[in-house]
């Protein structure tokens, strides 16, 4: 099954911040256990709020808005999608996550939705 582990209010540092290469190492060694695990299927961190542009649609009639959809103190800082046994596995590689240490990790089950299909466009080209 797959989990998505949603990584809020973590401050993440700069390239050129001191503790940036300790941080990466953790990141890298966190990401190289769930890939020995052969759980990783992605992981990204994310820009800040302030880059969000949220779209909806009301009344056939889009709407944009500069920044998050919702107003809260919680900033949601990256991700990973993970390809767990069951969700004990996903709670403790979420555990393992270095950002668990000054945040928090929500894991949330991925539904598989019969009749969706979110493969990538170039999946195929690239599998064959």
């Amino acid at each position: 099954m797959q989990y998505m582990l949603l990584i809020y209010n973590c401050n993440r540092p700069e390239p050129s911040d001191p503790g940036f290469a300790e941080a990466l190492a953790r990141v890298n060694a966190f990401a190289e256990e769930c890939r020995r695990r052969g759980a990783l299927v992605a992981g990204d961190a994310l820009q800040p709020e302030s880059t969000a542009t949220t779209v909806s649609v009301r009344e056939g009639k889009t709407l944009i808005t500069d920044g998050p959809f919702v107003e809260t103190h919680e900033h949601l800082g990256g991700y990973y999608v993970l390809d767990c046994r069951n969700l004990d596995e996903a709670l403790d590689l979420a555990a393992m996550c270095p950002m668990a240490e000054q945040g928090s990790i929500e894991v949330r089950p991925i539904v598989g939705v019969p009749g969706i299909d979110h493969t990538p466009a170039n999946f195929a080209a690239r599998s064959e």
